[in-house]
């Protein structure tokens, strides 16, 4: 039960993390509604979640009696090691912020932002600890297939959620947007505007474009209506991720 689980649990953390970049970046809009995108994020972490939790209580049946509930808890306690650590705090992280993704209206975003960003060094700390598990219990073989695979990729999206747009256009897996949608032209100056109907202020925008966008304490937008060319690929990228579709771009010559 605890080796299955693992595994389970270390390919639906890779899914997730994919998925999620996903849909950040706006890369797999043409393949669903965003809500779904959204949604199936949501389904992939739970899953993720629910079967690190069984890994971690699978270990309190083994018979020897190694791991008590507070081991399992709390990281280094006993004479606790270092790979079980890394694995106990990041099922925990990972719970916290599932907890606090149920609250993010309640919280101010740009907080539980910051928060939700430490899924990575979570994710980070987790493949090391689920390496070095496999290592533990002579099970290396499966995870050099299988769990390369699977991390590789993941890797990768990770790696390029944090690219300029401009690299990503370079390598080929961004296409330049100018002049392919009505009111985009070749232009050297850009008006911004959002559709408040549509915004629910998720706040993708921000950390899209934090020089074009800021989300400030009382839960208001505020934006640069005619921002400078420097930042123009910024709020071209902002307009791609945000998930209402409310941001409208129009280029235009001076």
């Amino acid at each position: 039960m605890a080796q299955i689980s693992a595994r389970l649990a270390y390919v639906m953390m890779c899914a997730t993390l994919s998925w999620g970049v996903l849909i950040a970046t706006g890369w797999a809009e043409k393949l669903t509604g965003r809500e779904g995108l959204k949604n199936g994020h949501m389904v992939l972490a739970s899953l993720t979640i629910a079967f690190g939790s069984i890994h971690a209580f699978a270990f309190t049946l083994i018979q020897t009696g190694t791991f008590s509930f507070i081991k399992l808890v709390v990281p280094f306690v006993d004479g606790g090691l270092f790979r079980h650590a890394l694995g106990i705090i990041g099922l925990e992280v990972m719970l916290a912020i599932a907890v606090l993704a149920s609250m993010r209206h309640k919280v101010f975003y740009r907080k539980w932002l910051r928060f939700h960003q430490t899924a990575y060094i979570v994710v980070a700390a987790t493949v090391v600890h689920s390496w070095f598990g496999a290592i533990a219990n002579s099970n290396l073989s499966v995870l050099w297939l299988a769990g390369l695979t699977i991390l590789v990729p993941t890797a990768t999206l990770a790696l390029a959620r944090f690219l300029p747009p401009e690299v990503l256009m370079r390598i080929g897996m961004l296409d330049s947007e100018r002049g392919k949608e009505p009111g985009v032209g070749e232009g050297d100056a850009m008006d911004v505007s959002v559709n408040n109907e549509k915004c629910h202020r998720y706040g993708t925008c921000q950390a899209e474009a934090p020089d074009v966008f800021q989300l400030i304490e009382d839960n208001r937008l505020t934006y640069n209506r005619r921002p400078p060319e420097e930042h123009f690929a910024q709020a071209r990228a902002a307009q791609r991720a945000c998930p209402m579709r409310a941001i409208e771009i129009r280029e235009r010559v001076k």
